[in-house]
């Protein structure tokens, strides 16, 4: 080869080099201009578990499940595209509720806990909320301004500050043991999430779910409900309408008129052990929890959660509540309220104690998880029976899951 004809291909490959060079540059600006930022693996293996503090969620679908349009679910992602823990069947989440967006409640925030309806999937949660209006025994008292807020200000695209799921009423996951459901209104949420997990990962384990409601205006996910019976003969479904409208037809909209007791479970459960499965409106609860213990069922296979104050009447007969006799009554004064009222051990909690001489207490979960009902402890000292999850700060105590050991003197 000539020395003008060797110039020549060594410039060739020279250029072909830089022209490969180039095309390569530009191929990587390209690509990390349009490739999603890399996984923070940390912030990965963090949220496996459950998360710490609040976390953004945006609302990605919602639907209403009954035909009076008071119950309606909310599907949640969170804003930072990570995976969700799974939950136990049966848990609830935690929400901050800013409602400065509201007119009629300017400056506030509230926290409020929801059961998650549905069982976990690792991308979205779902969460089902009633429409809680005035109490019709007192009209003058303000609708639930959480549940309405979810209701009427709360669309597609928004977003939702929200804490880990969490509580204690969860699905016992034995699959040799039939599992029985029983349910009042909205408190039917949580028994699908255990239901749905069940006849996915037990679909040999028998399942009863007892659904009491007023009428089908107020039937929640009853295509859902009956769908699952249907496709599952392992779970009986037996609907209760307690008030039945003309339209409404035994045996096809619900299995009997009328309300949920231990008759109707003699008659339709088999002999032999089940564990129990109860939330409702307190009036069910307290006719329903209390008789299966009387029925002889173990205290160890009832598990159950209620909603609403205790003004009902209604008394969880949970061990430690009255642990040691009162050799006289504690004298707990609410300062705020200006009232001083002597305990006598027949509550549950210092919530319950308020709210059924009409003291207002903010509360959320009930539970001992959210810290709603945190109030500063201005002179005593305040028992826990089990310890919360939620972490009580010095000089404050939790009133839903507090018993006093003295007399006490509290800001609220």
């Amino acid at each position: 080869m000539t020395a003008p004809l060797l110039l020549v291909a060594i410039s060739a490959v020279i250029l072909l080099q830089v022209a490969v060079g180039i095309g390569v540059g530009v191929w990587r600006l390209r690509y990390h201009a349009s490739a999603p930022p890399p996984v923070d693996r940390d912030a990965l293996t963090a949220v496996t578990g459950a998360w710490a503090g609040w976390r953004a969620f945006r609302v990605d679908g919602v639907a209403l499940e009954d035909k009076a349009r008071t119950q309606r679910t909310l599907i949640l992602r969170p804003v930072d595209g990570l995976p969700l823990p799974d939950f136990a069947p049966g848990q609830y989440l935690t929400f901050s509720i800013d409602l400065t967006a509201s007119a009629a409640e300017p400056q506030r925030t509230i926290v409020r806990c929801y059961s998650l309806s549905d069982q976990p999937n690792g991308e979205t949660y779902r969460i089902t909320v009633k429409r809680m209006p005035a109490p019709s025994t007192q009209p003058d008292l303000p609708a639930g301004a959480a549940s309405n807020f979810l209701h009427d200000a709360v669309q597609v695209g928004d977003l939702l500050k929200v804490k880990a799921p969490s509580g204690s009423f969860m699905l016992d996951t034995t699959p040799d043991t039939p599992a029985v459901f029983i349910a009042g209104g909205i408190g039917v949420t949580p028994m699908i999430s255990m239901m749905s997990w069940s006849l996915a990962h037990e679909p040999e384990r028998r399942l009863f779910l007892f659904y009491g409601v007023r009428n089908s205006s107020d039937h929640a996910f009853k295509a859902l409900l009956v769908g699952l019976a249907q496709s599952h003969p392992a779970l009986t479904l037996v609907v209760l309408y307690g008030a039945p409208g003309p339209d409404d037809i035994e045996g096809r909209d619900f299995q009997q008129a009328g309300f949920i007791d231990i008759a109707l479970l003699k008659r339709v459960l088999p002999h032999g052990r089940h564990q129990f499965y109860a939330c409702g409106p307190p009036a069910m609860m307290a006719a329903v929890v209390p008789a299966l213990a009387e029925w002889g069922v173990p205290k160890s296979d009832i598990h159950f959660e209620s909603f609403g104050p205790a003004s009902s009447g209604y008394v969880r007969p949970v061990a430690g509540a009255t642990e040691t006799p009162l050799t006289k009554p504690f004298d707990i004064q609410f300062r705020r309220s200006q009232r001083t009222i002597a305990w006598t051990g027949e509550d549950q909690s210092l919530l319950d104690f308020a709210e059924r001489r009409g003291i207002r207490i903010e509360a959320g979960c009930r539970s001992g998880s959210c810290g709603a009902c945190e109030t500063r402890l201005v002179s005593g000292e305040v028992r826990y029976p089990s310890k919360p999850d939620f972490d009580v700060p010095a000089g404050a105590c939790l009133l839903c899951v507090g018993l006093p050991a003295s007399n006490l003197v509290l800001e609220a």
